[in-house]
């Protein structure tokens, strides 16, 4: 298994204000806005994620990892006891 990048999660009680001062001050670009998570990126890939609430976890993801080979890194989550919030799913 390959790490491909990692975007780490910001949490924020205000989404809208947060990255509107994530644009402003570093001059990101949203790349992905889902109403409760938005994607910043700049024109490098480098990433960074704001999260408001997940409504469907019991707490906000801290970061995204991105891999070659997802049922390796899920098979190597569960032999290392972490506990897994979502089931497996293809994104396309």
């Amino acid at each position: 298994m390959n790490i491909e990048r990692i975007v780490p999660n910001l949490s924020t009680s205000d989404l809208r204000r947060t990255v509107d001062e994530h644009v402003r001050t570093l001059g990101l670009q949203v790349v992905m806005d889902h109403g409760w998570i938005v994607t910043l990126a700049d024109s490098e890939g480098h990433q960074l994620s704001i999260v408001s609430a997940d409504a469907t976890a019991p707490e906000n993801p801290d970061v995204s990892v991105f891999v070659d080979d997802v049922n390796d890194a899920y098979d190597r989550a569960v032999a290392a006891g972490v506990e897994i919030i979502y089931p497996l799913t293809a994104e396309n």
